[in-house]
C-alpha cells in the first residue's frame, strides 16, 4: 500500500460560477452538455489547486455534487431531495443552522454508476495519486422514515440491504475502473460518540452500541473483498457552512479502530470538540491515521510549529511511521461552502503538504 503524507479530506469550495451553473441547470436554462463543461472546468481548476499545493493525494473537490451525499441522491430513484427530517448544526457562537435531509420514498433504483464519471475525469487529468470519496450506509440510514418509508420499505433493515448492495456495486466498478483509494465519509458515527446525541438515542429506544455494532457491520460489507485497494474512513462531527452538530472525543467508538477492515483513518482533531489522542490507542498495528489538525472551517492559518507539536502529541499513541496529515474536513461539505475564502482554502492546503514534507520528509 502506498504511503501518503499529506492527504485531502475530499470537498473543495465550489467558485461562484458554478453554483450559478447549477441554479440556471436545475431551472432549464444551461443544457447538459453547456453545465458539464463548467463543471470540467471547475474539477481542472480543483487539481490544479491541490498539485500547486503540493498534496500527496488528490480528488475531484466533490464539485460535481450538491452535497458530500448527493451522488447518492441524484444518481438512485427513489428519494425526495428535501423531504426527511431536519438537523441542526451550531457553531461556538450559538448559531444555528437547520439543514433538510433526504428521505427514501420508493424502492431503491440506481439509474447510474454514482461516483465513476468522477473518477473516469479525474484518472485522465492527472498522473497523481487519487481518491474517490462516498457516502457510508449507516449515513444513508439516516434518510429513513418509519412514517415516509414504510410503503417502500417495511423496515429499516430491508432498505439498508439494498442501500449495501448498490454501495458494494460501486466498490467494484471503481476498483475495475482502476480506482486504488476509496474513502467512505462516515459522520453519521459522531452521534454515537456525543453524549447528548447518545442519551437522546436511549431515550427513543436505541442503544448506542447496538448502532454502532450496525454500523460497523454494514461498512465492512461495503468494503470487503478486495485487495491492493486503500479503504479510509472519515470520521467528523458534521460540517456545514462552517458549523457542526456533534462534540466528543472518539473514545466510544474505538471499536471503530480495531473492528472495521479500513486501513486509514481520517479523524478529526482541529479543536477541543475532538478531544485527546488517547483513544488512538485502540488502533491496530497495520493502520494510518491521517490527523485532521488543520480547520477547514475558520479561514485562521494554523502556525506550523503547532502542527508539529501536536503531530509529536499523537505520535505518543501511535507511531510517527504510521501518522499523516490533513484537514480536519471538506470545505464544502454542502455546496454552499464553509466560511473562508478560496485564498484562505489554498493557503490552508500548502500548508498541510509543506507540513507533512517537513515532519515526513
Amino acid at each position: 500500500m502506498a504511503t501518503y503524507r499529506s492527504d485531502v479530506i475530499g470537498s473543495l469550495l465550489r467558485p461562484t460560477y458554478l453554483k450559478e451553473a447549477r441554479q440556471r441547470h436545475q431551472a432549464g436554462q444551461l443544457s447538459d452538455a453547456e453545465f458539464k463543461k463548467i463543471e470540467d472546468r471547475a474539477v481542472d481548476e480543483a487539481v490544479a489547486l491541490q498539485i500547486d499545493a503540493g498534496l500527496d493525494v488528490l480528488s475531484d473537490g466533490e464539485l460535481r455534487r450538491y452535497a458530500f451525499f448527493g451522488h447518492l441522491i441524484d444518481s438512485v430513484e427513489g428519494y425526495d431531495k428535501f423531504g426527511g427530517w431536519a438537523i441542526p448544526f451550531r457553531d461556538e457562537q450559538g448559531n444555528e443552522l437547520i439543514f433538510k435531509r433526504p428521505v427514501v420514498v420508493s424502492r431503491l433504483k440506481r439509474k447510474r454508476h454514482l461516483c465513476s464519471e468522477e473518477f473516469v475525469y479525474l484518472r485522465a487529468r492527472t498522473h497523481h495519486p487519487k481518491k474517490v470519496t462516498f457516502i457510508s450506509a449507516q449515513q444513508a440510514a439516516a434518510y429513513y422514515d418509519p412514517q415516509k418509508s414504510s410503503g417502500a420499505y417495511a423496515s429499516i433493515d430491508a432498505y439498508l440491504a439494498d442501500v449495501v448492495d448498490i454501495l458494494r456495486d460501486e466498490v467494484a466498478e471503481l476498483i475495475r475502473l482502476g480506482c486504488t483509494y476509496i474513502q467512505v465519509d462516515a459522520p453519521q458515527y459522531a452521534a454515537l460518540l456525543d453524549p447528548n446525541i447518545r442519551e437522546g438515542y436511549r431515550q427513543r429506544g436505541n442503544d448506542p452500541e447496538q448502532l454502532l455494532d450496525r454500523c460497523i457491520e454494514l461498512d465492512n460489507a461495503v468494503i470487503s473483498g478486495h485487495r491492493g485497494v486503500t479503504f479510509a474512513i472519515h470520521l467528523c462531527r458534521g460540517n456545514n457552512q462552517s458549523k457542526f452538530y456533534a462534540s466528543g472525543d472518539y473514545d466510544p467508538i474505538t471499536a471503530v479502530f480495531s473492528r472495521t477492515r479500513f486501513n486509514r483513518f481520517l479523524l478529526e482533531y482541529d479543536d477541543e470538540r475532538s478531544g485527546g489522542f488517547e483513544p488512538l490507542r485502540s488502533v491496530p498495528e497495520d493502520r494510518t491515521v491521517v490527523l485532521g489538525l488543520v480547520t477547514s472551517k475558520k479561514p485562521l492559518l494554523e502556525k506550523k510549529s503547532e502542527l508539529k507539536r501536536r503531530i509529536d502529541e499523537a505520535a505518543q499513541f501511535v507511531p510517527l511511521e504510521r501518522l499523516a496529515l490533513s484537514s480536519q474536513c471538506g470545505f464544502a461539505s454542502t455546496e454552499e461552502g464553509n466560511l473562508l475564502t478560496p485564498a484562505d482554502q489554498a493557503a490552508k492546503l500548502r500548508l498541510i503538504a509543506e507540513t507533512a514534507r517537513e515532519v515526513w520528509g
